[in-house]
């Protein structure tokens, strides 16, 4: 009972402490630094997100620039509707208004973006976990079923921008980080300003010894990216990346050991080896190009082609086998824009377009003895298409009324021909094509204040590695996830630009729900669990409650809150086992509640705060265990030297996790022998230096 009162407590006193910075931003007679106006270029061109009928989040280059800078994990948690884990340093995993469930590890039913490219190949896996952080400027968030322009998914896409548009001068930084654990860092920025091009270079390097036995991470990085403008109205794109990621997977424990002992790897069992022994890990080399061209044809007509492949070799030594993938994956994307004249009352535009990508795949699972390659177990040689074509209308009624309609066609194929143990027939897995339609509609009011609605279908096929499991077997009867999501929602500002607020409310129902199952030795198989229905709430709220001023000593505060609200449950869902009908969806926390705290002071001091409250996450499909909530605070502090606007210097130190709270920062969800938890890593320090020239 103490606990449930301390619990209500805390939020009690949460609320308050937010409505009263609300209330003291509203009724300040200071003068404030203007929040930036957000502007979304994911939706094929910049539009500013006041004007957007789409829920979507801005993650820039000073946001990014807040955190610790060792993961994505922290900075994307801060969107409301997103939930970011890893499992250990280097394990990604990622929803969008959804759950964790189909993720073992890796991104699956959510589309990832690098620029026109999609990161996200033929066979729906994402290796997000590939990039350094330091290397992105900024993270576009489009949440909610958005196939209409990018394709098959049925959680979100995500648009990751590989540019630096807020500058177009030569300039070099170079960072140096080092923490607790082991984490080392290292990064270079190198941006080049010609005539007609400006080439950017991107470098980084970073490791970890890790908290627990058997998690190890390195990864070595490099990104190459040009933009030429070869005549008035046209410019080509150029990016490359290349990368070597290679981290240990300590594996899950029970309850009973997580508490014992949370620092232990997965140990071993008489039928089972421990994941030490058998030197579990991933190890990812890859590299990625693609060419965009843009050109405007005339003042009404934009055409864009875009260019891509990449080349992966992916091996996996897991406690049960060890599994190598070679991958191929290549394709094209491409678009034209019509618009009207601009002196019309209605303002039309128009899209058509189309994507398409190949991959090649040779998989082939061998017996691990102790992290060598023995005898042969599986072998298949795989190749996926996925295509789609679609289309956009656009209109804008006198500045006003917004109403876009879209809809696209999705195609996909798998061809698997298995060569070991024996040699057997081509089987084919064939989705019949699908619509995907979304219509959205925006009213702005008075340039502060605008309203939004939207409805779409959102559609996921299985992934290569949901049909091809860790069981080696391919389940050619899976089927694809698709549903309808209804969306209302509201953006508002001050008549300063103090204040934004985003709120949203959906509905989502999701058909034949894709779910992960653990057999009896450990190993994932997939299966579909009928309908889920996910109803949420999500907020995101910025206040600037103090302007920038030479003689206070806080020379400026901000405020941010995200929460978010979901009571996602299973529809009829029934197995031969138990009936999990109306449970709580697995893997998804009811309230997330991330609040942040910027404040600057004199001399280019800063100091910035996040706490993030997730409430407990239901393990596995029968909701007979969870994982605790959970306050985790972060703090971090710094200081800039700025030098004739050439030079600059910055110092920076943090902690992580301040009150060291034991938790899961990613959990294996349904796991055998329930061994669901993860330990994440306890309080731990971090400090990290800036030049720039």
């Amino acid at each position: 009972m103490g606990n449930k009162n301390e619990e209500i407590n805390y939020r009690a006193h949460l609320v308050a402490a937010i409505l009263f910075f609300i209330n003291q931003s509203l009724y300040s007679q200071q003068d404030s630094i203007r929040l930036k106006e957000v502007v979304i270029s994911a939706y094929l061109g910049d539009r500013p997100v006041l004007r957007l009928p789409a829920s979507v989040a801005l993650i820039d280059s000073a946001q990014l620039g807040k955190q610790p800078g060792q993961s994505l994990v922290p900075v994307l948690n801060t969107v409301p509707g997103v939930r970011m884990e890893e499992r250990s340093p280097g394990s990604y995993r990622l929803s969008i208004r959804g759950s964790l469930i189909r993720s073992p590890f890796g991104i699956r039913n959510t589309k990832i973006y690098i620029d026109e490219f999609p990161l996200t190949n033929a066979g729906g896996d994402s290796y997000l976990n590939l990039l350094d952080m330091h290397a992105i400027r900024s993270i576009e968030v489009l949440k909610g079923p958005d196939g209409s322009l990018f394709g098959a998914n049925s959680g979100g896409v995500v648009r990751i921008n590989p540019f630096d548009r807020s500058s177009d001068k030569t300039y070099v930084r170079i960072g140096l980080g080092a923490g607790s654990y082991g984490m080392l860092q290292q990064n270079i920025s190198l941006q080049i300003k010609q005539k007609k091009s400006l080439i950017s270079i991107d470098e980084g390097w970073q490791k970890s010894d890790g908290y627990r036995q058997n998690s190890a991470m390195d990864r070595k990085f490099i990104q190459l990216s040009d933009r030429i403008n070869y005549n008035e109205r046209a410019q080509l794109r150029l990016y490359f990346f290349y990368s070597e990621l290679n981290y240990e997977t300590p594996g899950g424990l029970t309850l009973a050991q997580f508490n014992e002992s949370p620092r232990q790897a997965r140990p071993a069992t008489k039928f089972v080896p421990g994941a030490i022994e058998q030197k579990a890990a991933i190890r990812n080399r890859t590299f990625f190009g693609g060419v965009t061209n843009e050109s405007k044809i005339t003042d009404r007509i934009k055409y864009v082609l875009s260019i891509f492949g990449s080349q992966t070799v992916f091996e996996n030594p897991f406690i049960t086998n060890y599994e190598v993938r070679e991958e191929r994956n290549s394709g094209a994307r491409s678009w034209l824009e019509f618009t009207n004249k601009e002196e019309k009352k209605v303002q039309l535009k128009w899209n058509i377009g189309g994507e398409f990508q190949e991959l090649q795949s040779r998989i082939s699972n061998y017996g691990n003895r102790q992290g060598i390659k023995d005898t042969v177990q599986a072998s298949d040689m795989v190749h996926a298409r996925q295509g789609f074509v679609f289309t956009r209308l656009i209109a804008d009624f006198k500045n006003k009324w917004i109403t876009e309609v879209s809809l696209s066609y999705n195609a996909n194929q798998l061809l698997f021909s298995r060569s070991a143990p024996i040699v057997s027939e081509d089987r084919k897995k064939r989705l019949r094509p699908e619509f995907m339609p979304r219509a959205s509609a925006s009213y702005i009011v008075n340039n502060l204040i605008s309203f939004r609605g939207i409805v779409s279908r959102g559609y996921s096929p299985p992934t290569l590695q949901e049909i091809r499991s860790s069981d080696n077997t391919v389940n050619t009867t899976l089927q694809a996830e698709s549903g309808w999501n209804y969306e209302i929602g509201l953006r508002l500002r001050d008549k300063t630009s103090r204040i934004f607020w985003d709120a949203s409310a959906f509905y989502y129902e999701l058909h034949e729900a894709i779910v992960k199952r653990v057999n009896d030795l450990g190993q994932d198989y997939f299966v579909n669990a009928g309908i889920t229905y996910q109803p949420g709430i999500e907020s995101l709220l910025r206040i600037e409650i103090v302007k920038q001023r030479s003689e206070k000593f806080i020379r400026g505060l901000q405020l941010s809150n995200a929460y978010t609200f979901c009571l996602f449950h299973f529809g009829k869902y029934a197995t031969e086992v138990a009936n999990y009908s109306g449970n709580e969806l697995t893997g998804v926390p009811r309230h997330v509640l991330v609040t942040g705290l910027t404040v600057n002071f004199p001399l280019n001091f800063y100091f910035f705060a996040q706490h993030n409250y997730t409430e407990r996450i239901p393990l596995n499909d029968l909701n007979s265990e969870y994982a605790s909530a959970c306050n985790l605070i972060q703090l971090k502090a710094g200081w800039q030297l700025k030098m004739n606007k050439r030079f600059l210097l910055d110092f920076s130190f943090g902690v992580d996790n301040l009150l060291d709270k034991k938790y899961s920062l990613g959990n294996d969800l349904n796991a055998v022998g329930n061994r669901y938890y993860n330990a994440a890593i306890p309080r731990n320090y971090f400090g990290r230096m800036v030049i720039g020239f």
